[in-house]
């Protein structure tokens, strides 16, 4: 096992380990259309989501990040976003052409549903012919960005699974990597640990404050982050406090040091370990880091947590032994030899480097052959 991976290189210099042609649907009235086109042309998947009408402010800011984030993935080789009317549309468009890769808005205002699916089904079809002729090239795999979260944690999460993936981080970031990680809330009691890896003050601050910020927010609520943190599941999984459940997500980026904090699905500025700010929610914060620029991802869980993404190969690992065996066609990596001491961490760690290198070339991971496709956007707030 090298340090090379055989992956799609894109015009804009981004690197990604999946080819697909995605049809967009801008707001929740062209998702009919859009899952239309897809059902016509094969090669092709669809975002279908409820949101895109009447959104203002921050929220319609990061409503298209997201979706021009998810277009421009260097996972998607060629985009048809599809919207109710052309200007928004064409916002997408123009912010996922920056790539360089190809890309084709209609609308459907004045032309109706199906004046809008054939055309936009025969731009699909070549945009899919383009996208099957393209061929894997040899890259270093720290070309890719990874990114990490947890779900569904017990005490073997801190201890085992978590652990496992922060010393794939060091490894990965200390061999020049792009790696992102957030899930805000769930540093509950542990940001002080979090804020001191940060290498510029500048950023230590600017992840203080987005810390700060969704405190105040779960306070303003009314909201007591034990009431939800943790979980029924983590509860169960032997965590009793959000503070206990902070301690072991951390484990996730090891010893590593934190470059920059970055906003809801904001794109990383250089190589190194970058703080994502995103919500705890499993779809997602995956969506956010897909949108962030992550081409593949290290999803750890105790209890059994079972999401995917339809853009980004989600890697599940797990160190409960009665997880890996109870949902065994869950988990990618079974990390339950830390716990059992049977192997040693860095003994595991190179199943789990050989699994992401196998994923990174093509090998689909168990949330991809369970067909496991979950695109959540982050609404901040109501509509107008």
């Amino acid at each position: 096992m090298g340090d090379k991976i055989l992956a799609y290189k894109r015009s804009d210099g981004s690197v990604g380990v999946r080819n697909y042609v995605l049809i967009l649907p801008l707001d929740d009235l062209s998702n009919s259309s859009a899952v239309a086109v897809s059902k016509i042309i094969n090669g092709t998947i669809v975002l279908p989501h409820p949101y895109g009408r009447l959104q203002f402010g921050k929220d319609l800011d990061l409503h298209f990040r997201t979706l021009i984030g998810t277009g421009s993935n260097a996972n998607i080789a060629a985009v048809i976003v599809i919207g109710i009317e052309p200007n928004w549309t064409q916002k997408v468009v123009e912010g996922i052409a920056k790539t360089g890769k190809p890309v084709e808005g209609f609308y459907i205002e004045k032309s109706g549903d199906l004046k809008t699916i054939e055309k936009a089904s025969r731009k699909a079809l070549e945009f899919v012919e383009y996208a099957t002729n393209l061929k894997r090239e040899e890259v270093p795999i720290t070309d890719i960005i990874i990114s990490t979260k947890c779900g569904e944690s017990d005490t073997t999460s801190g201890l085992g699974s978590n652990k496992l993936v922060g010393r794939f981080m060091e490894k990965f970031v200390e061999m020049g990597g792009t790696a992102l990680f957030g899930e805000t809330t769930e540093l509950t009691g542990g940001e002080h640990i979090v804020a001191s890896r940060f290498v510029d003050e500048k950023q230590r601050k600017k992840f203080m404050d987005m810390f700060n910020e969704y405190q105040e927010l779960v306070e303003k609520e009314g909201a007591d982050l034990l009431g939800s943190q943790p979980t029924e599941g983590n509860i169960a999984g032997g965590l009793s406090t959000i503070e206990e459940k902070a301690l072991g997500n951390i484990q996730k980026i090891g010893n590593a040091k934190v470059k920059s904090a970055l906003d809801f699905a904001e794109k990383p500025s250089g190589k190194g370990l970058h703080f994502m700010n995103t919500s705890s929610a499993a779809a997602e914060a995956v969506t956010l880091f897909a949108a962030g620029g992550a081409v593949l991802h290290l999803f750890t869980t105790g209890q059994g947590n079972i999401v995917g993404n339809p853009v980004i190969p989600v890697i599940k690992i797990s160190a409960n032994p009665k997880t890996v065996a109870s949902m065994s066609e869950h988990i990618d990596v079974d990390a339950s030899p830390i716990i059992r001491v049977e192997k040693t961490l860095d003994e595991v760690a190179e199943v789990l480097w050989e699994k992401v290198y196998k994923v990174a070339n093509g090998q689909m991971t168990r949330a991809e052959i369970l067909r496991h496709e979950e695109f959540v956007l982050t609404k901040l707030y109501r509509s107008a």
